[in-house]
């Protein structure tokens, strides 16, 4: 079946590799395989538990705040315990949406004086006007809870890989295939 197709020599080779490992040496790949995957989960849960962010690390996926953040950059979020100043670049959810959104501070209304009510009023750098629009029906505020982090670090572009992955789903799907194929076929000396 493989050998008709051409140029799919690499598969044939993945294909006959799998067909000589014995159950056990398989086995063992698949728990290795396993492994990988618990450890990055395990790192992304000690992310969240350092950073105080539900997400550490998010892509910009607009161009709203440009020219400080292009398409395609990755930020890295922590929240912190310091209110929330005026200024501050941020990551928030809005209720119904499930997209974070990366905008600047342009308003803090504090309801006292520990800064954990406020009222929080944002808007991208590259917009002509402030986020009220985009909030949810009747809400002209963001409040504590919505914000997801502040922005710490940058690192430019390389997030246009999962926004590839995102408008293409089947190069997402074939890209942890052949991870998964590596990884089993992977041969140990």
């Amino acid at each position: 079946m493989i050998q008709s197709l051409p140029g799919y020599a690499f598969l044939e080779d993945i294909w006959l590799t799998l067909k000589r490992m014995h159950y056990r040496q398989l086995f063992v790949q698949g728990v290795q395989l396993g492994l990988i995957m618990t450890s990055a989960l395990m790192i992304w849960t000690g992310l969240k538990l350092f950073t105080g962010s539900e997400s550490p690390v998010v892509v910009v996926l607009s161009g709203s705040m440009e020219p400080g953040f292009y398409r395609g950059d990755i930020l890295f979020l922590n929240m912190g315990t310091k209110p929330i100043r005026t200024g501050e670049i941020v990551v928030f959810n809005i209720d119904g949406r499930d997209i974070p959104i990366v905008h600047r501070v342009i308003k803090v209304h504090e309801k006292s004086g520990d800064g954990d009510h406020a009222d929080i009023l944002t808007k991208g750098d590259n917009n002509y006007s402030d986020d009220r629009g985009l909030y949810a029906r009747g809400q002209n505020w963001l409040n504590k809870h919505h914000i997801m982090g502040r922005a710490v670090g940058l690192l430019p572009s390389v997030g246009y890989i999962t926004i590839m992955m995102n408008d293409y789903p089947y190069l997402k799907f074939a890209l942890i295939g052949l991870l998964g194929l590596l990884v089993l076929t992977n041969k140990d000396s």
